[in-house]
């Protein structure tokens, strides 16, 4: 079809970037990665003797190393079929605090 209604790439096939439905080994690395780096600025940030209400907050949060995997891979969400969606689904997710959920989920 020529003209003003022929089909384009998102008519034909669908979405261009369509979101995966799991998180490739090197996403998951690189959350991994993200999450450490997190945990050495405020090891850091402690170990220069500054106190604020935010620190004490940091502290709380459980370390890479403490947590697991599927606190470190999904988030709880009511409106999903086992109230668990990969973590790269969230907007944003990689500049988020996104470590604690509720306990038995």
């Amino acid at each position: 079809m020529f003209g003003a209604f022929r089909p384009t790439s998102v008519n034909s096939v669908g979405l261009l970037w369509s979101t995966p439905w799991k998180l490739s080994v090197t996403r998951k690395a690189n959350a991994r990665d993200r999450l450490k780096k997190v945990d050495a600025v405020i090891e850091a940030v402690r170990a220069s003797g500054v106190e604020t209400a935010s620190l004490v907050r940091a502290l709380e949060l459980p370390k890479e190393h403490e947590m697991h995997a599927r606190d470190k891979y999904t988030v709880f969400t009511p409106h999903t079929r086992g109230y668990r969606k990969g973590i790269h689904k969230v907007p944003k997710w990689t500049r988020l605090t996104l470590r604690t959920n509720p306990k038995g989920f």
